[in-house]
């Protein structure tokens, strides 16, 4: 029996590296490599692969991620994104680096309603980086800023990241939320910071300053946008709605904002719309349901016993664990996308997490913010790629800049990581 356990997981590890290297999808990955296990075992019925794929898309829960994705499509086509770009930069143009710190700052609100690192990138992007480029700013740091900050869509409340994670490890979504505002503000500080020294450095132009009315039309203009969050976040916290139902709302919110108020969308853009947003959706719910099988095939396996025996054979010091955790999900951020990485490892980490005492809450952002910054690092960061076609730049021509917010980012991790109270002050608050 030992030995059969033994070849399955030979069979499943070897074939999972295998389809990863002939660059296989990360859901064909996860399936493939399961049914490959089973079939080898021959005592299994390859029927459960079905079985288990439905039952992990079945769940009420995940309905917020296509609700969440096209209401983040939807601001973005509906005017939001500009008008919190204008905004910003009413408030922060002037001062030296201001642009990069709008890019930033805005970044931090799109956040707070697509949910999406890469949709917040495109968003952004699209619009800050021209803006950059007008004011003489270097096009490799513009990209780079953009690229990094973006990182908050996945951060930030309402994040499919930790969708993923609550789904995964039954843990409150709205706690989860709740969690992810002051890491997710800490972090966008820090950048701000080195976005505002890099900018000194190199005497990159401010824009010149707003006066008093400009800023007042470019809050009025943005009202409708800065007023999304606090409909969808404080309908959660209130109990007025579940996240799934707080998702459906986002919708029909930016869709009345987008046609009826600004006139930014078109019926005719409807379709669109709707075709992005349905693509975006199958790839993380196809995702969902084929880490299911490979979750279970796990679990069958008693991996997860084996990674935690092996995690305290290094150390019982939590501390210890918390630092080859951050390590782990740096280097494996680079070569997995975030939501895979987070479905695939959150069940393996978050028992060995609870048997060392750690808060589950407060690992879940610890494991968010670290596949965050896989999200700005290559090969597989999704953000660069969406702003090197923005800004017409290269990877290596970021990389300088690339490496200096990594290194930020990875002492704000370390800062989350050791006082959790960063994460669990507005859970522990409100409760």
């Amino acid at each position: 029996m030992e030995r059969g356990k033994k070849r399955m997981t030979s069979v499943l590890f070897l074939s999972m590296i295998v389809l990863l290297i002939v660059g296989v999808p990360i859901s064909f990955v996860l399936c493939g490599s399961s049914i490959i296990a089973i079939l080898s075992s021959g005592e299994i019925n390859s029927a459960i692969v079905i079985q288990r794929m439905f039952s992990g898309s079945g769940s009420f829960t995940l309905l917020a991620i296509p609700f969440f994705v096209l209401a983040g499509n939807l601001m973005s086509s509906g005017g939001i994104s500009r008008r919190l770009v204008n905004l910003c930069n009413s408030l922060f143009g002037h001062i030296s680096g201001g642009l990069a710190m709008v890019a930033i700052i805005t970044c931090a609100f799109f956040a707070a309603i697509s949910g999406s690192s890469a949709a917040t990138a495109a968003a952004v992007g699209t619009i800050i980086i021209p803006e950059m480029l007008k004011h003489k700013y270097d096009k490799n740091f513009a990209g780079a800023t953009v690229a990094s900050s973006a990182e908050l869509g996945v951060i930030i409340p309402p994040s499919i990241g930790l969708i993923q994670y609550g789904v995964a490890t039954g843990t409150s979504i709205s706690d989860l939320f709740m969690a992810g505002f002051i890491p997710g503000i800490f972090i966008c500080i820090i950048l701000c910071f080195v976005a505002h020294f890099l900018c000194r450095s190199q005497g990159f132009e401010p824009s010149s300053k707003a006066s008093g009315a400009e800023k007042l039309q470019a809050f009025k203009d943005a009202i409708l946008a800065l007023l999304m969050p606090f409909i969808i976040l404080g309908g959660i916290y209130s109990g007025l709605f579940t996240p799934t139902e707080a998702a459906v709302i986002a919708v029909f919110y930016g869709f009345i904002v987008g046609v009826f108020v600004y006139k930014e969308i078109k019926l005719s853009d409807i379709p669109k719309i709707l075709t992005d947003s349905a693509v975006t959706m199958a790839t993380v719910l196809l995702i969902m349901s084929a880490s299911t099988i490979f979750g279970w095939l796990l679990t069958k396996l008693q991996i997860p016993q084996a990674v935690a025996q092996g995690f305290l054979g290094i150390s019982e010091n939590k501390y210890i664990f918390l630092l080859l955790v951050n390590i782990l999900l740096l280097l494996i951020g680079m070569f997995c996308e975030a939501g895979a990485a987070m479905v695939i490892l959150a069940p393996l980490l978050a028992p060995v997490a609870q048997a060392l005492g750690i808060d589950l809450i407060h690992f879940g952002i610890i494991m968010m913010s670290n596949l965050a910054i896989g999200m700005m690092t290559p090969p597989v960061g999704v953000n660069l790629y969406v702003v090197c076609d923005t800004a017409k730049v290269k990877i290596e021509g970021m990389f300088p800049y690339l490496v200096k917010y990594f290194a930020a980012l990875v002492a704000g991790i370390l800062v989350i990581t050791y006082v959790p109270q960063l994460s669990l002050l507005l859970v522990n608050l409100f409760q």
